[in-house]
């Protein structure tokens, strides 16, 4: 046992330099709150241990919401982004997500950077063992080699390598993703504290020789010219400097799998814990869904100073020799070769239900959670919870009253109320399904709803709140200016290519693209908008073309709102509310919702609990 000696005193500590670490601790330091970020290793500083990509559908959502409120993640991927693409451009502008494929080691090092530049900030290379409470508030963090850390709030963003193994066939490592070391020491410290501990897992398909694939038997995917960047900081997208390639598996591949089936760690009970639904082996895809012959491969570069290349669609945890022989069945992969074999990674996280939509933890004060730890998984769904739990931390510093966001004002918002109201069996992952506001909630406005209030709360600085001003103002009167008419002599033979004619009176621009004339057309027409950038021209045209839609939706918040502003005071007892059935009100006690709202969502909670509830509130007053 190491003697313990002071290390540091401190406002906060964070625990982890994951992407959710990285966002906690820089919304710390940037509101003032002297700060120490604790790593296992400095060389996992932002590390991407599965598909170095940013963005995707919803995740797109998420980074443009973290860097509206002030957050680092949408800059560090424009800065390092060898490919930049937006999806589902063919669906409506509510589902629409920008998605780069990211260098591995370059984001790394710009984050380290970012973080080493920022005032108030220290870098520890140590493992946290044991967080210190003292009258039911967090005191302080001790390290494994005896030191100890002094402060008033922790945040932890222990990731994937809380107590993890990695897991190959039936060879079961204690380590952490791609042989980091695991932290084998917390786990307990947070059972004692109250938390309630589970285990969940994900995986990680292998990387290639570049060199050894032939990219001639597959299908090229180029990058994106005409779209915005992550930031609203930036004015251009990042240069496309690497292509992606598609190609299949096939059914010599899945027999491969299926008779193989009884070394996969995933079903001879090697692996008993959960993995995510949405991200699954390329073994639960071929037994799930046996009727298909083939599923997608994406052959993905690492970084633009590496030959490695990602197999995205061939996650696996089967034994090496299955894994030589699944890859060479795919085209393209026949001679392709191996150089970091796949693999499974088990790790403990906590129930959410544990925790505040401040993401605290209800039985210590000053505890905050954040990542994937919290049961989610991705990059982009934890940096949004270490914002979130880093500026909540400060607030309470502060003495500022904390800050949440409804699941009307953001992704962010969706995504920790489901975690903290409903919670998860499951690695969760955001999706657009999930945001019942979407229309109102799409990435090209995540500025006009967020930057405002992360100038308040002092996260946006002067430059970036200027930038938003600006566009806001450019947005308002490009709206103004598509109000103008034209007279029937001049709009009809432009109309009529439409399918619209017999105009008897003058028509606007805004009128013609609320009749699917789309802006570029009429921008190339006329000679028009010149002066203005590609992402105010899109969220105008989203505006003018969805007005009816973007009305509904608001109403239906409008509406919504009314029962998120009927607060539930934190001292109910809802075991002594007659009429709650017993489900809701052990729910309900487990869970404390801070209104209506949350009450409704709640799972084991009904309509007609609801209606108890008001009720009770209204014989309260």
């Amino acid at each position: 046992m190491s003697k313990t000696f002071l290390e540091y005193t401190a406002d906060a500590v964070v625990v982890g330099a994951g992407h959710a670490g990285c966002e906690a601790a820089l919304a710390l330091a940037r509101t003032g709150q002297n700060t120490v970020l604790l790593t296992l290793n400095l060389d996992s500083i932002g590390f991407m241990p599965c598909n170095p990509s940013i963005g995707g559908t919803a995740k797109g959502h998420l980074v443009r919401e973290i860097d509206a409120l002030g957050g680092e993640m949408g800059l560090v991927a424009d800065k390092t982004a060898l490919q930049i693409r937006m999806l589902n451009v063919g669906k409506g502008a509510a589902v629409q997500s920008l998605r780069a494929q990211s260098d591995k080691n370059a984001y790394h090092t710009e984050m380290k950077r970012v973080l080493e530049s920022t005032p108030n900030l220290k870098i520890l290379q140590a493992e946290a063992t044991e967080i210190l409470v003292e009258d039911g508030k967090v005191c302080g963090v001790a390290t494994h080699h005896g030191g100890i850390i002094q402060c008033r709030a922790v945040v932890l963003c222990t990731g994937v390598y809380l107590n993890s193994e990695t897991i190959t066939g039936d060879v079961v490592k204690k380590e952490g993703p791609n042989g980091f070391s695991a932290a084998t020491h917390l786990t307990q410290s947070l059972i004692d504290l109250g938390f309630h501990v589970r285990r969940f897992k994900t995986g990680t398909p292998a990387r290639l020789d570049g060199r050894t694939v032939d990219y001639d038997k597959c299908e090229i995917q180029h990058g994106d010219t005409d779209i915005y960047p992550f930031s609203f900081m930036n004015d251009t997208p990042p240069e496309n400097k690497r292509p992606c390639y598609l190609t299949y598996t096939n059914l010599k591949t899945h027999e491969i799998i299926m008779e193989n089936l009884d070394r996969s760690p995933l079903y001879n009970g090697v692996i008993q814990s959960t993995g995510p639904r949405y991200c699954p082996s390329i073994e639960t895809k071929v037994v799930r869904f046996q009727d298909k012959e083939r599923h997608q491969i994406f052959i993905e570069p690492e970084g633009a100073d590496t030959l490695e290349v990602y197999v995205q669609g061939l996650s696996t945890s089967m034994p090496h020799d299955v894994q030589r022989q699944m890859y060479t069945s795919v085209v393209g992969l026949e001679n392709a070769q191996i150089v970091r074999y796949g693999y499974a990674i088990e790790y403990d996280c906590i129930d959410t239900l544990d925790v505040l939509p401040t993401l605290e933890f209800k039985k210590v004060e000053g505890i905050y959670t954040a990542g994937q730890i919290n049961g989610t998984s991705g990059y982009e769904e934890a940096a949004a919870q270490g914002l979130m739990a880093g500026l909540n931390a400060s607030l309470k510093l502060q003495g500022k009253p904390p800050f949440i966001l409804r699941r009307d004002e953001a992704y962010i918002g969706v995504l920790i109320d489901d975690l903290v109201i409903k919670g998860t069996d499951e690695p969760y992952r955001m999706m657009t399904s999930r945001a019942e506001h979407r229309i109102c909630l799409r990435q090209d406005n995540a500025d006009f709803r967020l930057t405002p209030i992360g100038y308040q709360l002092g996260l946006v600085s002067e430059e970036r709140f200027a930038r938003y001003q600006r566009r806001y103002a450019l947005y308002n009167e490009l709206l103004e200016r598509l109000n103008e008419r034209l007279s029937p002599k001049i709009a009809q033979p432009f109309l009529e290519k439409y399918g619209f004619g017999g105009l008897n009176s003058g028509i606007s621009y805004a009128e013609m693209m609320k009749r699917s004339v789309p802006l570029r057309d009429i921008i190339e027409r006329f000679g028009l908008f010149a002066e203005y950038t590609k992402d105010v021209l899109e969220t105008v045209e989203i505006t003018v073309k969805y007005e009816g839609y973007l009305k509904q939706g608001y109403e239906q918040i409008e509406k919504a709102k009314r029962l998120e502003e009927k607060l539930l005071p934190t001292d109910i007892d809802y075991m002594q509310i007659e009429g709650l059935r017993l489900e809701a009100r052990e729910k309900l006690n487990q869970i404390k919702p801070l209104n209506l709202g949350q009450a409704s969502r709640i799972s084991g909670v009904n309509p007609a609990d609801v209606s108890v509830l008001m009720v009770y509130l209204a014989q309260r007053k």
